[in-house]
C-alpha cells in the first residue's frame, strides 16, 4: 500500500477524491476544492508558496469577483427587467415573446454571470408564463441554457472563458479576433443561431396572440454605466497587459471597489453588507481550490502522461482527435463542474496540439466548446441550471432528467455541431 502512495500519486489520489465528491457532494465543492488544496501542501507535493503564488491565477480570481460585484449592482438597478418588458412589448405572438426573452438571457450572458442572467430574467419570464397561463418549465429551461449558451462568447461571460483566456495570454478582444483570424465569439454565435432555430422548435406550439405593460423603471443608469466601462477596459487591455497578468483583474476590482462606494453612499436599496453576501463566494474558494488541486496534478507530471497517452491513442488523425477532444468534453461537463475539468484538460490539449503540430486554438476552442455547451444537457450540468430548477421548484414545478434533457439535447447538438464546424473551419490546417 505504501508503495502505492509514493508522493508522485499523491496529487492524483487527493484530485480524483476531490473530483469523485464535487460529483456526490455539488453543494459542497468549495469546501472539498479547499481541503483538498490544503492537504497537497500537507502531503508535501506543493509548498504553501507555489500553491498561492505560482497555481492560482489572481487575475483570473479578480476578474471573476469583480464582475459579480458590477453584476449585482445592475440587477439592483432594474435595468435588465425594463430590457426584458421592452423586448416582450414590441413581439405580436407569445413564442416570439418568449424567444425575445431567451435572446435577452443569451445577450445578458455575454456580459454577466450566468446565474446572475437567470435570477435577473427568471421574474420575468415568470410573469409572462402566468399572464399567457402558460407552464414556465421550458421557457426557464430555455433562459438558462441560452445563459450557458452565450456565456461562452466573451472574456467576462463565464468562468471557463476568463480561464482560458488566463492560459492562452487572451485579452477581450482577442475573443473577437485571434491571430488574424474570427475568434470563439463568432464560433458561438454559428451555434447560438442553430440554437434558436432548434428554440423556435421547441417552443412551436405557443402562437397565441399577447401584449405587455410597462411597468418597470430603471432605478439608476450608474450600474450600467459601470458596466460599458468594464468592457471598454478590458477591450483595451492588450496594450497595457499583453501577457494577460495583471490589468484585467485590477482593473476589475477597482472598478468594483468605486461602484461599492457609489452604492454604500449613495442609492442604498440594500444593506451593502446583504449585498457582499450574495455574491457567489463558493465558485470564488472553489476556483481557487481547484487551481491549487490541477497545479499539483501538472506538476507531478500526471496531465503530461495523459498527454501522451491521447495522442498516441489518435495517433496522426486530426478529424479524430478533434471529435474526442469534442465530444469528451460535452458528455464529462453535461454531469459534473465543467472549471475542474477544463482546468484539468488545458494542459492536455496543449500537448496533443504540440505532438500533432497543429494550431493550438483549434483543439483549445474545441475543448471550450464542449465543456461550456455540454452542460446544458441535464439540470445538473451547470450552476445556471440548478439554479434555475430550484427556482421552478419554488413555484411548484418539479423538473425531471427527462424534462430538462428534453430541451438541452437538441439545443446542446445544434450548438456544438454548428460551433465545432466554424472552429474547424477557420483553424483546421
Amino acid at each position: 500500500m505504501m508503495s502505492i502512495m509514493t508522493p508522485s500519486y499523491v496529487p492524483l489520489v487527493i484530485f480524483a477524491l476531490s473530483y469523485v465528491l464535487f460529483v456526490v457532494l455539488p453543494q459542497r465543492r468549495a469546501l472539498t476544492a479547499c481541503v483538498g488544496a490544503i492537504l497537497l501542501v500537507l502531503a508535501g507535493p506543493l509548498t504553501w508558496r507555489e500553491a498561492l503564488v505560482e497555481t492560482v491565477q489572481w487575475n483570473v480570481i479578480a476578474l471573476f469577483f469583480g464582475t459579480l460585484i458590477l453584476a449585482e449592482l445592475f440587477m439592483l438597478s432594474r435595468m435588465p427587467a425594463v430590457m426584458a418588458e421592452h423586448f416582450v412589448a414590441r413581439t405580436k405572438t407569445v413564442r416570439a415573446a418568449m424567444i425575445a426573452v431567451c435572446a435577452l438571457s443569451g445577450f445578458l450572458s455575454v456580459f454577466v454571470e450566468n446565474v446572475a442572467v437567470v435570477l435577473l430574467i427568471a421574474p420575468v419570464a415568470l410573469s409572462l408564463a402566468k399572464k399567457l397561463e402558460i407552464s414556465p418549465v421550458r421557457l426557464l429551461i430555455c433562459v438558462a441554457v441560452s445563459a450557458n449558451l452565450q456565456g461562452t462568447a466573451t472574456l467576462i461571460g463565464d468562468p471557463p472563458s476568463m480561464i482560458l483566456a488566463g492560459y492562452m495570454k487572451m485579452n477581450f478582444n482577442d475573443f473577437f479576433v485571434y491571430q488574424g483570424k474570427p475568434g470563439i465569439f463568432f464560433a458561438v454565435q454559428a451555434g447560438g443561431i442553430a440554437a434558436l432555430i432548434t428554440v423556435m422548435w421547441l417552443l412551436r406550439a405557443h402562437r397565441g396572440t399577447t401584449g405587455m405593460i410597462l411597468e418597470e423603471k430603471p432605478r439608476s443608469w450608474v450600474p450600467s454605466f459601470f458596466l460599458i466601462t468594464l468592457v471598454i477596459g478590458l477591450a483595451s487591455a492588450s496594450s497595457v497587459d499583453p501577457e494577460f497578468r495583471w490589468f484585467a483583474g485590477t482593473f476589475t476590482m477597482l472598478l468594483a471597489a468605486v461602484s461599492l462606494v457609489w452604492f454604500r453612499f449613495g442609492p442604498r436599496w440594500t444593506a451593502t453588507r446583504d449585498l457582499v453576501k450574495t455574491l457567489d463566494w463558493d465558485t470564488t474558494f472553489f476556483l481557487i481550490g481547484v487551481f491549487v488541486l490541477v497545479g499539483g496534478l501538472s506538476d507531478s507530471g500526471w496531465l503530461e502522461r495523459l498527454g501522451t497517452w491521447i495522442g498516441h491513442h489518435v495517433g496522426d488523425n486530426l478529424p479524430y482527435a478533434f471529435i474526442v477532444i469534442t465530444l469528451v468534453s460535452v458528455l464529462v461537463s453535461a454531469f459534473v463542474d465543467n472549471v475542474p475539468f477544463l482546468l484539468a484538460m488545458i494542459p492536455v490539449v496543449q500537448q496533443v496540439s504540440n505532438s500533432l503540430g497543429v494550431p493550438v486554438p483549434l483543439l483549445m476552442f474545441a475543448l471550450l466548446i464542449g465543456s461550456c455547451l455540454g452542460g446544458n444537457i441535464t439540470p445538473i450540468g451547470a450552476s445556471a441550471n440548478v439554479v434555475t430548477v430550484g427556482i421552478l421548484k419554488k413555484q411548484g414545478y418539479v423538473v425531471s432528467f427527462r424534462e430538462f434533457m428534453a430541451v438541452g439535447v437538441p439545443f446542446t447538438v445544434a450548438a456544438v455541431v454548428a460551433a465545432s464546424l466554424f472552429v474547424w473551419w477557420i483553424w483546421a490546417p
